[in-house]
């Protein structure tokens, strides 16, 4: 007799079949479905499907792509027959003849019977590989998962109150409140200063030694200024161009050829120094830089004069809350900030990250959103 499938056989495959209709169920999400499941009745359509929705949607638009796939996978609608509960079904029979079960490999025991081995998609190995590996399949399973990185700023202390519980009292509210008592102050009101995210401005080198990085880089930011944070974006070249307007457009494919149309200067020289010095000049020092995440993208290699760059950082971070720099070179054995960009650069930043793969963009991901310091 056949042994029966495992769960988190069943779970990969919808997994794949979420990323194939483009939301991004990584492995870590599989993995809490999967827990979900352990403690459910996996023959209950209902809890099988608020626990997918629960663990692998991050986002309200997710629920469409979310329940289309639902139907052809679990209720055996749009194209494939329900065969019984998740536990005991395991052939998948489909219009997409490309959503596949994950492979297995099959040993044999000490006692001679068969055991499953399950292999993991390969997002986990795409999580560790540098973006200069890639292939064209590759980078459309990066994209999806993309699309969940958050790029909100760290937390900052707004001049607004809100409605509290204890806190700074309300003479305005408690004297309304009193009014609908006889002039009697029944309920005291309270306000508390409210929080809000910093503004994040991302600016990314797009010159031709950047060229292995610079759209993928792109990618990261239109996932950050799509997703309605406050998010500023500029490339820098030879000359700087501000694109938060195109990268706002919600279809990524879109919005990075409206980048590219808006670039004059793609994959040529750089000169971080003036451009910067434009940036500043014209928008950070008016308000856009202050308080905010400073993100800069770039190998650090300047052929103008470093004495400027060194300069325009040491303006940008008296304006910012935090600089980080994210170089995919450091990702190197051994790496020296051996540019002289770098270099002159380094002293003005507070982290430097490498941003050569997807879990350093993870990082740079927390980094943005998890600065820790005093507000300034």
């Amino acid at each position: 007799m056949t042994e029966e499938p495992p769960i988190l056989r069943m779970a990969v495959v919808f997994g794949r079949l979420l990323r194939r209709t483009g939301l991004a169920a990584g492995p870590d999400r599989v993995v809490e479905f999967v827990r979900a499941l352990e403690e459910l009745d996996v023959s209950n359509r209902d809890d099988v499907y608020w626990a997918g929705r629960v663990t692998l949607c991050s986002r309200q638009e997710h629920y469409e792509m979310y329940d289309r796939a639902f139907k052809v996978y679990w209720e055996g609608k749009e194209g494939l027959k329900f065969l019984g509960p998740p536990r005991t079904r395991y052939s998948v029979t489909m219009h997409d003849d490309s959503v596949q079960p994950p492979k297995k490999s099959v040993e044999k025991g000490e006692q001679g019977e068969e055991a499953v081995t399950l292999r993991y998609s390969p997002v986990d190995v795409l999580r560790k590989k540098d973006f200069a590996e890639y292939t064209p399949e590759e980078f459309a399973e990066l994209y999806r998962l993309m699309a969940d990185i958050g790029l909100s700023g760290a937390l900052r202390r707004s001049r607004r109150l809100e409605s509290a519980s204890r806190g700074r009292h309300d003479p305005r509210r408690s004297f309304q409140g009193a009014m609908r008592t006889g002039g009697e102050p029944m309920r005291h009101r309270y306000r508390k200063a409210r929080y809000q995210p910093r503004r994040v401005v991302l600016l990314c080198d797009v010159s031709g030694s950047m060229a292995s990085y610079s759209r993928t880089l792109l990618r990261f930011m239109h996932a950050g200024v799509a997703s309605g944070d406050p998010t500023e974006a500029f490339v820098l070249g030879t000359r700087l161009t501000r694109v938060t307007r195109e990268l706002a457009n919600r279809n990524p494919d879109r919005a990075l050829r409206g980048a590219s149309g808006a670039v004059e200067d793609w994959s040529g020289g750089t000169r971080l120094g003036d451009t910067l010095k434009e940036f500043v000049d014209r928008w950070g020092q008016r308000g856009m830089a202050r308080g905010a995440v400073v993100v800069i993208l770039s190998d650090g290699w300047d052929r103008g004069d470093v004495e400027v760059l060194a300069e325009q950082m040491r303006r940008i971070k008296r304006l910012a809350y935090r600089v980080i720099w994210v170089n995919p070179l450091k990702a190197a054995p051994n790496y020296q900030p051996l540019a002289r960009g770098m270099a002159a650069a380094l002293p003005s930043v507070d982290v430097f990250l490498s941003g050569h793969n997807y879990e350093s963009l993870e990082e740079l991901a927390r980094a943005i959103s998890g600065a820790a310091g005093q507000d300034r």
